[in-house]
């Protein structure tokens, strides 16, 4: 029985297995490996192309009632989009009725994770087959520079006088209400509101602001005429400012299949209001196409205008000359250049710089391009650009050529080879 006893004893100290843990571990890593193999289908990139290619085809079709900003933001920029049946038909007749779709991003999310699955599930990395990994590394790093340049690049103009300089970059895609504090004659102090809280509609509060905003009504895109060529169902809501003779009449979005390529003209009706109370100030008419109102707002004086969007920047730019070159006697534009003094007191520079036609400036991590003129030459406009992605293209194509003549140049390698050897 002592013996029996010692031999429990000892049977309860040793280490047993748990079979039940080794298959958990075995089925978590069989069903991570049929996951991965499911994303890895190639029936998975046959289908995500083709909702790819009916994308395209539906945004296209979309830039008829949109802007071509619009449609990308909300069919490409997206991870899921509402389709309106109506894009599919003619305008003259009315259908009711939209359907979601997958966006870009997602279908590019979807196409990027079901290339780096089959990389891991069927390829094998070897020298014979290191094009075809520079060619697929080349397409990854193409989707993600336009995730990069969708998530931070920055685009606007700058446009300057003959003589004048400029420190801000206007974005024409994005509006905002200013109320600007002139008093100072070395300084203004602003306080600035973005559309995306005009568009919203109701009430607008925020310390920095003198007053309280009601916003009555914000139109996207509009015109502005005097009231007796205004349509009967334009209500003038304004009891001050330039409203007074004038109306706002809503326009329909600019097309993207706008052959002239024209820019929103928002404008919008405000009401400001007391701090903290319901006395108003008056109803004003602002809008793009009307220049800054004199407000008064407890004795202090203010201008109230709707503009595009500004980014103050901490250099000047200052046209010392601009040229429009033409081809001899024809108004066809042979060049365009600008030569300007650029002053950054943040890295001590003043210098001058000719920009022109396919020779952009680089600073401060941003390209100014020749982009247009002023009526009657009177002045540049320069567009600026920020894209931190900028580079990711060009690489990428290197990639995807170098990638291919390596893979081709193999194959014809080892086809001439096999001659010489008959």
């Amino acid at each position: 029985m002592a013996e029996m006893a010692a031999q429990n004893r000892a049977s309860k100290g040793t280490p047993r297995a748990h079979p039940a843990s080794a298959s958990g571990a075995a089925g978590i890593a069989a069903s991570a490996k049929k996951l991965l193999t499911a994303f890895a289908s190639l029936r998975l990139t046959v289908a995500l192309f083709a909702l790819s290619i009916v994308l395209v085809f539906s945004g296209t079709l979309a830039q008829v009632d949109e802007g071509i900003w619009t449609v990308l933001g909300k069919y490409f920029r997206s991870l899921v989009v509402w389709i309106p049946v109506q894009i599919y038909f003619k305008r003259s007749v009315a259908v009711p009725g939209s359907f979601p779709f997958p966006g870009g991003w997602l279908l590019g999310g979807l196409l990027l994770t079901n290339l780096l699955a089959a990389h891991f599930t069927r390829f094998r990395a070897n020298w014979r087959r290191a094009g075809i990994l520079i060619i697929h590394g080349g397409l990854v790093l193409m989707m993600l520079s336009e995730f990069v340049t969708g998530v931070f690049a920055v685009e606007g103009n700058m446009a300057i006088d003959q003589g004048s300089a400029s420190n801000y970059v206007v974005n024409q895609r994005a509006t905002e209400l200013a109320l600007v504090d002139a008093s100072d004659p070395k300084m203004d102090d602003m306080v600035v509101v973005p559309d995306r809280m005009l568009k919203r509609g109701g009430r607008v509060h925020h310390d920095f602001l003198p007053v309280d905003l009601d916003v009555v009504r914000y139109m996207i895109n509009s015109d502005v005429v005097p009231p007796a060529r205004a349509p009967a169902d334009a209500k003038n809501r304004a009891t001050a400012g330039a409203g007074l003779s004038a109306v706002a009449v809503e326009r329909p979005e600019v097309s993207g299949a706008d052959p002239n390529q024209t820019v929103d003209t928002p404008s919008a009706y405000v009401t400001l209001k007391s701090k903290g109370s319901d006395r108003t100030f008056g109803t004003y008419l602002v809008s793009v196409l009307v220049a800054p109102q004199p407000v008064t707002v407890d004795g202090r004086a203010y201008e109230l205008s709707l503009r595009f969007r500004r980014t103050y920047k901490p250099y000047t730019f200052h046209l010392l000359e601009f040229r429009h070159d033409r081809y001899l006697g024809t108004d066809k534009p042979k060049n365009f250049s600008s030569l300007v003094r650029l002053v950054d007191p943040s890295v001590n520079e003043d210098r001058e710089v000719k920009i022109w036609m396919n020779h952009p400036l680089r600073h401060a991590g941003e390209t100014f391009y020749q982009s247009s003129f002023k009526p009657g030459d009177t002045g540049t406009i320069l567009q600026v650009v920020r894209n931190p992605g900028w580079l990711m293209p060009y690489i990428s194509c290197v990639m995807v050529s170098g990638g291919m003549l390596f893979h081709f140049g193999m194959h014809l390698y080892d086809f001439l080879r096999r001659r010489v050897l008959r």
